[in-house]
């Protein structure tokens, strides 16, 4: 793909006379992983940590709490995607972008008044206060002042010109996070007075549209003042949430939608876009909709809702499920062919439930679907430098160009990579998957009825450092790592003082034969699929550390196609690129990428014992780890083209029915991680033995 050196020269020019150093910061030098461990390891903590926020009576205890905002620091390669993130699209969205420029509804202005302006702080305040970068900062507070200090006398908030309870719904996310950041007094009783509001209004202005389909997000708000502010009239705007909210546990319950979604299905063409079918199969929709049942939970108790998102992810893996964690979407449920596609939208939003869901219910097996999205998905649909982005991508990406085909319901510029490729919800929202993701790499465990028998959980891994007051001591943790491309983890564990907690660390379901160490001790072989659980006193400087073997294995999806997996990571071909610029949009610009080599391949492997015939070549984890130039892995592959499979339109022709004959001779070809390689083919034939 395009480097910065040519691919935005007009955006050069600008950063070189903002002083930003130009490319520098947009590709920053590598540094190994000592250094990253180094520079965890040397941060210097805050002066106390603060105490979790747990559900407060008549809501059920959840597994896990967040810890407050705040407490962990992303390190190492995290913390180079975050700054790589804020120096590109997302840090300057509102310098390029109308709809979250001057003149957004959400400054006062006469501009997109609707759901723009929250999707883009929706993920601008988390990456800005996590990178503790002044610039951003300033950029979120004008919209935060505005929203605080613009309520209405009668409690709404946001543009006048917009009633919809859908943008506010995702406001009300970024005030929450806010609060919790800044301790801003504003906060709380500006949500309470919007909320006192919107009870008295919904019986005769019920939610409506996305609102209705969405309205487990807001549940999550009016949980989070609940436990601030303990006023009952909020338990009651839950349950008339919930009753007016679509009923989703229900449709996955009887789940009904196994084929792929057509236009003429939803009859799109007759105005039925807002209709109760198009709605419920609409991909981000149902990303949102995973979380519902362990959110509700919170208020019903319901076991079963507590844990309805594992069965909301098997029906979907089962008849939409692709190989880099998704389900297609494009824009509605697609089917299992690899060539369709899934809507940015619904990688950060599907990340964002999976966070909520593993928190309440403390299944493991969400934390490994949180980390293939993570690591897979989500940057697989960026440029490196996060100037552009797709609407839609595919596992099987033979091209990104101006065809129809193969999207359900989306259109030609779907696949692009650019500023608003299709439609720019994606632009503005996109921003909300690394912040968040960094912000639940480790929770607080306990359960509500025993406030002093806190722990700390490991649920998601990444090198950071944690802050957190457990069982009233501040605790101080480094977690260095080259993970997901390595399968070692250190933990070193720093209490002001002795204190006795267990420590729970999430062992993938992948990682049998995994080993914990701690102080150098061999500790009880762990059971992939749950959390291990140490349970001691500890003191300053006590290390575990913990290895996750980390052989390739081999998945079947489509037509009994193969994928190839290491980690939570899924390898591709990077077929060779052109990028051919459409057009110049303001400080970034819209690509076409044609492919220059031959892609058909049919992997020539056992997939019985993948690791006869697959070779794994390592190198250093630098801190730009998901591109093909600095890929810190790579799989190589016996191979042979199958002359019968090829493109049409811009789109691989359904994969042959595996296993293929295949008589070209054998090639090696080499694997890259999924995000590495724009164009790629990611499910593959296999070759008959």
């Amino acid at each position: 793909m395009p480097t910065a050196s040519w691919m935005h020269l007009s955006r050069r020019r600008f950063m070189h006379r903002l002083g930003l150093a130009g490319l520098a910061l947009v590709f920053p030098a590598l540094r190994s992983f000592a250094s990253q461990k180094s520079s965890a390891a040397s941060s210097s903590p805050p002066s106390s940590a603060r105490p979790a926020v747990r559900n407060r009576a008549p809501l059920a205890a959840s597994a896990f709490s967040f810890l407050p905002l705040g407490s962990i620091r992303p390190a190492g390669w995290l913390k180079a995607q975050l700054r790589t993130q804020a120096n590109g699209l997302s840090g300057h969205l509102d310098e390029t972008w109308a709809d979250v420029g001057p003149t957004s509804g959400w400054l006062g202005g006469k501009g997109e008044s609707w759901e723009r302006g929250p999707y883009f702080l929706d993920g601008l305040v988390p990456l800005a206060w996590l990178l503790d970068d002044a610039r951003l900062k300033a950029k979120a507070q004008k919209f935060i002042d505005w929203t605080l200090e613009h309520q209405a006398p009668s409690g709404i908030i946001g543009p006048a010109s917009n009633d919809d309870w859908w943008p506010r719904i995702v406001m009300l996310k970024v005030l929450t996070q806010y609060q919790e950041l800044t301790g801003d007094a504003r906060v709380i009783p500006v949500m309470d007075k919007y909320f006192r509001y919107q009870l008295g209004e919904l019986p005769t202005r019920p939610l409506r549209d996305w609102g209705r389909f969405r309205w487990q997000d807001e549940l999550l708000s009016v949980v989070w003042l609940y436990n601030r502010t303990g006023a009952s009239y909020l338990l009651d705007l839950a349950h008339l949430l919930r009753k007016q909210g679509y009923d989703w546990m229900s449709q996955y319950d009887n789940f009904q939608y196994t084929q792929r979604i057509t236009r003429d299905y939803l009859k799109l063409d007759e105005g039925n876009g807002l209709k109760d079918l198009a709605l419920a199969t609409h991909g981000v929709n149902n990303g949102q909709a995973v979380k519902t049942g362990a959110v509700w939970s919170q208020v019903s108790g319901l076991e079963s809702d507590r844990h309805a998102a594992l069965k909301m992810i098997s029906e979907l893996n089962t008849y939409h499920g692709l190989p880099n964690g998704m389900f297609s979407c494009d824009e509605h449920l697609a089917g299992l062919d690899p060539s369709q596609g899934s809507e940015l939208c619904t990688v950060v939003e599907y990340m964002f439930s999976l966070e909520h869901a593993l928190a309440i219910s403390g299944d493991a097996s969400l934390g490994d679907r949180l980390e293939q999205l993570a690591f897979n998905a989500l940057p697989g649909t960026l440029t490196d430098d996060m100037w552009a982005h797709q609407y839609n991508q595919e596992p099987n990406q033979v091209e990104c160009s101006l065809h129809r085909k193969p999207w359900t319901t989306d259109g030609p510029e779907s696949g692009l990579y650019g500023l608003e490729p299709n439609f720019g919800c994606c632009t503005a929202n996109f921003g909300q998957g690394w912040p968040k993701f960094a912000n639940s790499l480790f929770m607080l465990s306990g359960e509500q009825d025993t406030p002093g028998n806190d722990g700390l959980a490991a649920a998601v891994y990444a090198p950071c450092e944690v802050h957190a007051l457990v069982r009233g001591t501040h605790v101080h943790i480094v977690e260095e790592t080259g993970y997901p491309f390595r399968g070692e983890v250190r933990l070193i564990v720093n209490p002001a003082s002795e204190v006795a907690f267990p420590l729970r660390l999430r062992i993938p379901a992948w990682a049998s034969g995994a080993s914990i160490r701690v102080n150098g001790t061999l500790q009880p072989a762990p059971q992939p699929g749950s959390f291990a659980r140490i349970e001691r006193t500890w003191k300053a400087g006590d290390r575990v550390e913990f290895v996750f073997p980390m052989a390739p294995r081999v998945s079947r999806w489509f037509r009994g196609s193969i994928a190839i997996e290491r980690g939570p990571l899924v390898f591709s071909f990077a077929i060779g690129q052109d990028w051919v610029k459409l057009r110049d949009r303001g400080m970034t610009a819209d690509w076409q990428v044609f492919p220059t080599t031959a892609w058909n391949y049919a992997l020539n492997i056992d997939a019985a014992v993948p690791a006869r015939s697959i070779a794994v070549t390592e190198m250093e984890v630098g801190e730009a780890p998901f591109t093909a130039r600095h890929a810190p892995v790579r799989l190589t592959v016996k191979a042979r083209k199958v002359d019968a499979w090829r493109a049409e339109d811009g789109a691989a022709d359904p994969l042959p029915q595996s296993p293929v004959t295949a008589d070209a001779p054998e090639e090696t070809i080499v694997l890259v991680p999924y995000a590495g390689a724009k164009l790629r083919i990611t499910a593959f034939p296999q070759c008959k033995s």
